[in-house]
């Protein structure tokens, strides 16, 4: 807790009327065991679901303390590592972070994995509580035969590799064919169709990495398709994206009028998102385009489209068995109504011919510590409203906690309940009672491994370097891939 600092008054300035002393002598020791009594908190994760936990703590509970740790020398996880270059907007999220980073209540400390660096018991030990809010850092397996074939890869890893995460940075996906194929129907799956779709004098001022925007700037990709197992009424991504495939510029639609009849009379009872994202989808597949609209994708270079109610089934090679050269999808239809439909295969099976292969079926968390509870078949941590299962003290926020849905605006409701969760805990004494070390106990723990944090100080002059480095091809920043350089830069 920072200090205070008094000001000294004149006797005379005081107010004449006071306390009784035996009354005051207790109000001041009152305030005296007010004061000792810091929660102190750490949050495991630097992404929105961390930064948002700790904002709430911070701003309703005036004495409580939040250390935040992070694997990456940097902050800001999804933000920085999973939003699309040309989203900048969404990016803007970094600036309330940063403030909560400011409080003199709070600490960063990056470059410190949990559950190799320091236990989750250790750090139970050392916090009155510990909130695990590190999200999904792994993808859903295409577990089908050929998944393992060269030009077959994850989504995850793919946006990985265009926004800079150090553990993508070799990565170097060959774009040499004309034909892509996108499994999977959510916003990240329309992100990398578009990254591989827009002209990358749109993609300059952005911050991608260079690498990535060279390699774009030689790519032979002309189609993508995205390939979903169930129908229109289904697909996972929300209009905001949906829009910008459609004026994507040097790229025309393919949509299958088929695809969408009876569409309409099916979408007039649809919650108002989705009936308005239907009926762009419908638009765009089935009305003429206006005479502009046509005049604009009639030269286009390059096109997307999007294929319904089929399921992977191989990645067939190439005839040297050395990449993947096509697909084969299994035909289904649907069962079920509302949010029980499901795709069951028809015995028809369709060859989708293509070069690259993107799966993009959904992120999954990991376990973290052998001491956490885990449900692999959900991929969460059991939890009550954030509460860890049979962990008391343990709470957990974001995807980790309820599965890898929603928009950063989901992950902000998420976290401030959970926060609320454990003030209402703090409050009720369900938490240890007594002092606890925080940070200091854990500073001496990494020491003697060998394990330098990173402070956000210290990330703020990687961003100074990033953002100056950038000034010179006219970026927001030229970001830094190499952790051994970052550490260099900040003379470890």
């Amino acid at each position: 807790m920072a200090p205070r600092c008094w000001r000294w008054w004149p006797w005379s300035a005081w107010p004449r009327t006071r306390l009784p002393p035996s009354e005051s002598t207790q109000s001041f020791r009152q305030q005296l065991s007010t004061q000792e009594q810091t929660p102190q908190i750490c949050v495991v994760g630097s992404g929105p679901a961390g930064f948002y936990t700790a904002q709430h703590l911070l701003k309703h509970h005036p004495r409580a303390h939040v250390d935040i740790y992070e694997k990456q020398l940097v902050p800001f996880g999804l933000v920085r590592f999973g939003v699309a270059p040309d989203h900048p907007e969404v990016k803007n999220v970094i600036n309330t972070f940063t403030r909560t980073a400011h409080s003199d209540r709070c600490a960063f400390h990056g470059n410190v994995v949990v559950g190799r660096d320091v236990t989750v018991q250790e750090l139970r030990d050392a916090y009155h509580a510990v909130v695990l809010s590190y999200g999904a850092e792994d993808h859903r397996g295409l577990e089908i035969p050929g998944e393992e074939l060269p030009g077959v890869l994850s989504a995850r890893a793919f946006v990985g590799w265009y926004n800079g995460l150090p553990e993508n940075r070799k990565m170097a996906p060959d774009l040499s064919c004309d034909t892509a194929v996108v499994l999977g129907q959510g916003n990240v799956a329309l992100d990398v169709a578009r990254i591989l779709l827009t002209p990358p004098e749109y993609l300059e001022k952005t911050d991608i990495t260079e690498a990535a925007l060279g390699a774009l700037r030689q790519s032979q990709v002309k189609t993508v398709w995205i390939v979903g197992r169930r129908g229109p009424l289904q697909v996972a991504f929300t209009i905001k994206e949906l829009r910008e495939m459609i004026q994507l510029p040097g790229t025309r639609p393919i949509l299958d009028p088929a695809d969408f009849l009876g569409l309409q009379d099916r979408i007039k009872e649809a919650p108002r998102p989705r009936k308005r994202l239907m009926e762009l989808l419908l638009r765009a597949a089935v009305e003429k385009p206006g005479v502009a609209e046509a005049a604009r994708r009639a030269p286009a270079p390059r096109a997307w489209g999007l294929r319904f109610l089929r399921s992977p089934q191989r990645v067939l090679p190439s005839p040297d068995g050395r990449r993947v050269a096509g697909i084969r999808l299994a035909v289904t239809r649907l069962e079920g109504v509302g949010e029980a439909t499901r795709a069951v295969p028809t015995g028809d099976l369709e060859d989708l011919p293509c070069g690259l292969v993107l799966s993009s079926i959904g992120y999954k968390s990991c376990p973290i510590d052998p001491s956490v509870p885990f449900d692999p078949k959900l991929g969460v941590i059991p939890n009550m409203e954030g509460r860890v299962v049979d962990v008391p003290g343990l709470y957990c926020s974001g995807w980790v906690k309820r599965g890898p849905t929603g928009v950063i605006t989901t992950t902000m409701t998420d976290s401030f309940v959970t926060g609320q969760i454990l003030l209402q805990d703090l409050k009720a004494g369900l938490l240890p009672s007594g002092p606890r070390p925080g940070y200091a106990a854990i500073k001496a723990l990494l020491g003697s491994r060998g394990v330098w944090p990173v402070s956000f100080s210290d990330w703020e002059k990687l961003d100074a370097e990033e953002v100056s480095r950038g000034q010179g091809a006219g970026k927001p920043r030229e970001k830094l891939l190499d952790p051994q350089e970052m550490l260099r830069l900040l003379g470890r």
